[in-house]
């Protein structure tokens, strides 16, 4: 059974860092492209980063790029996402799934909130 158990979120204020992690079960990380996205009040659901598997390419959104920094630590089957330079538009409930922008991301763990205020 594949399960996603995301942690790390909480309330910052604009500038600050916060790293989420993803850890999964159930699959092997490294073989799998994973994702993170992320929902803001009232929208639905944006792609912000994604890791292939075997050679671990990195993509960004670029509303992200320059600040985020997906990463995955094989041994320990967990994804990451380093936030830094947090702005208020960073605002939402993020998810780890399985699968690249585009896909229906039908496996997705509980989500963290992430708020960024002043």
């Amino acid at each position: 059974e594949v399960q996603l158990v995301e942690s790390g979120g909480g309330s910052v204020q604009p500038g600050g860092s916060l790293r989420l992690s993803c850890a999964a079960s159930g699959f092997t990380v490294r073989n799998t492209y994973m994702s993170w996205v992320r929902q803001a009040p009232g929208k639905g659901l944006e792609w912000v980063s994604g890791i292939s598997s075997l050679y671990g390419t990195t993509k960004y959104a670029a509303s992200v790029k320059g600040r985020f920094i997906i990463s995955r630590d094989n041994a320990k089957n967990t994804l990451y996402l380093q936030m830094n330079s947090l702005k208020i538009e960073d605002t939402a409930v993020y998810y780890c799934v399985i699968g690249p922008s585009g896909s229906n991301w039908s496996d997705r763990g509980q989500g963290v909130q992430v708020t960024v205020s002043s």
